[in-house]
C-alpha cells in the first residue's frame, strides 16, 4: 500500500513545528524541519547565518538532506508528515531573489507529495532568536513565495486557519483526503 506524503509548510513562526510534534505524539510518522541543524552546526564553525553568508551551499545542503527524508519515507507504508518539503527550499531562494538552478527545478519535479498544507503568518506567535532571524514583514513575503514555489508546480494548497495546536492538527487530519 502506497503511503501517502503530507507537506506542512509556512514562513517562520507560522506553528508548523508545533503540529508536527502533536501528530508525531499521537504515533504518526513525522520528518522534521533540518534547517536549524544546518544552522546550528554552521554557528559551530563560526558562520552567524549561513544562508545569508553563502545561500547557494546552504540551499545545497538543505536539498541534500530533505531528498534523503523523502526516499527514507519510500521504505515506509504508513502516511508521512513532513514540516518543509523540497519545495520550500525553492520558495526561500525566491524569497532570496536567487536563481533558481536547474538541480533544484529537477528536484521539486521528482518529489511528488499527496496534499500540502501551507499555515499563514501569525504575528501572535512570530518570535525571533539565534536561527530564525525573520522579522514578522519577512515571514509574509516569506508565506508569498512558499505558496508560489508550491502552486508553480501544481499543487492545490490547503491553508491551514489559525487556532490551537489541536484544531490545527485536526484540520490538516480532516483534510487528508
Amino acid at each position: 500500500m502506497k503511503n501517502k506524503r503530507i507537506v506542512i509548510s509556512g514562513g517562520p513562526s507560522s506553528g508548523k513545528t508545533s503540529i508536527i510534534k502533536e501528530l508525531e505524539n499521537e504515533g504518526n510518522c513525522c520528518f522534521h524541519e533540518i534547517s536549524r541543524e544546518l544552522i546550528k552546526k554552521a554557528q559551530a564553525k563560526g558562520i552567524e547565518q549561513p544562508f545569508l553568508e553563502n545561500p547557494e551551499q546552504f540551499s545545497k545542503d538543505l536539498l541534500e538532506a530533505r531528498i534523503k527524508q523523502f526516499h527514507d519515507a519510500e521504505k515506509l507504508t504508513v502516511d508521512v508528515f513532513y514540516d518543509r518539503g523540497v519545495h520550500d527550499i525553492v520558495g526561500y531562494m525566491h524569497y532570496g531573489k536567487q536563481k533558481i538552478p536547474k538541480l533544484f527545478k529537477e528536484a521539486c519535479t521528482v518529489s511528488n507529495y499527496d496534499k500540502v498544507f501551507l499555515l499563514p503568518p501569525w504575528g501572535d506567535i512570530h518570535v525571533m532568536d539565534s536561527e530564525r532571524y525573520e522579522t514578522f514583514e519577512q515571514a509574509k513575503e516569506i508565506y508569498k513565495c512558499l505558496y508560489k514555489a508550491y502552486s508553480d508546480e501544481g499543487y492545490t494548497i490547503v491553508e491551514v486557519p489559525k487556532g490551537t495546536v489541536l484544531e490545527r492538527k485536526n484540520f490538516i487530519l480532516g483534510n487528508i483526503g
